[in-house]
């Protein structure tokens, strides 16, 4: 634990001087404090990540035409999109940890924020090393069955806590739900870049998806992702419309855009999982 700890805190000291002599994350760090500025970076990433699970969805429905769908995965094998696959990491680790740390924060009262922030660096930072150690090496084999059913056992365990914890309060049904989906998406979002990662054919080959997707229980587990990650998503994106937005016909707009394409890319999703 004291090695732990020691790493952790030479990745602060390496990490957050550099963040602190970043221009507008400097400005806001020394006037609102960390907190703030990770809380923003939090949207930030959160928007990105919408953005790119939209485009992955997009992706992947070209699955329904086998050729084709090897034909565009050709186009990101090239060392930038790669590269860029390995960078995802980054906005991936970090929303999910953070998340975490503010579910602790209001619901469970953890609130030593200098600690969490500490602990979300550092495991953020070795997440990421781990995972372009994985990509490098792209040899890596795992019976995707095993994978996901042990990913899936880890993932009950704090959907389980945070439901206990929240499901009585007073909150609205639809602020649990975002909270719920989170506590599941902070398992099986970064295991599913690791799982993408194992080798090369694993997301690459047609006929190798298909097969993954093809088990009944992947199968499940692929519309749990699809379902919980459109809903955080797109109740995350309307939470920070209402924090900009203050005209409520905009806000009414904004909601009904939003809602309309989180139904629309689940329909796709869930209709490539069952027919795939």
């Amino acid at each position: 634990m004291a090695i732990t700890d020691s790493v952790i805190k030479r990745l602060e000291m390496w990490i957050l001087p550099r963040l602190a002599q970043t221009p507008v994350v400097s400005i806001y760090a020394e006037t609102r404090g960390w907190p703030f500025v990770i809380a923003w970076i939090h949207r930030f990433f959160g928007i990105l990540l919408v953005i790119y699970v939209l485009f992955h969805i997009y992706t992947l429905s070209f699955l329904e035409t086998p050729a084709l769908f090897d034909h565009k995965m050709k186009f990101f094998r090239f060392f930038l999109f790669v590269l860029l696959e390995w960078l995802l990491a980054i906005p991936v680790i970090f929303h999910a940890l953070n998340g975490s740390r503010l579910v602790l924060y209001e619901s469970f009262g953890f609130r030593k924020d200098g600690l969490m922030i500490r602990r979300l660096l550092g495991i953020s930072v070795a997440y990421v090393f781990f995972l372009g150690l994985w990509m490098l090496l792209g040899n890596q084999t795992v019976t995707p069955l095993f994978f996901w059913l042990t990913v899936s056992i880890i993932a009950v365990i704090p959907v389980y806590l945070v439901t206990g914890k929240i499901w009585k309060t007073g909150m609205p049904v639809g602020w649990k739900l975002q909270r719920i989906t989170g506590a599941f998406l902070l398992i099986s979002i970064p295991a599913h870049l690791l799982f993408m990662h194992l080798q090369p054919s694993i997301g690459h080959e047609s006929d190798v998806v298909i097969q993954r997707m093809q088990n009944t229980f992947i199968r499940f587990v692929d519309m749990a992702l699809v379902v919980s990650v459109l809903y955080h998503g797109g109740y995350g994106l309307l939470a920070i419309a209402k924090d900009y937005l203050e005209s409520k016909p905009l806000q009414t707009a904004c909601a009904a855009i939003i809602s309309l394409v989180m139904t629309v890319f689940a329909w796709i999703g869930i209709r490539l999982i069952l027919t795939v």
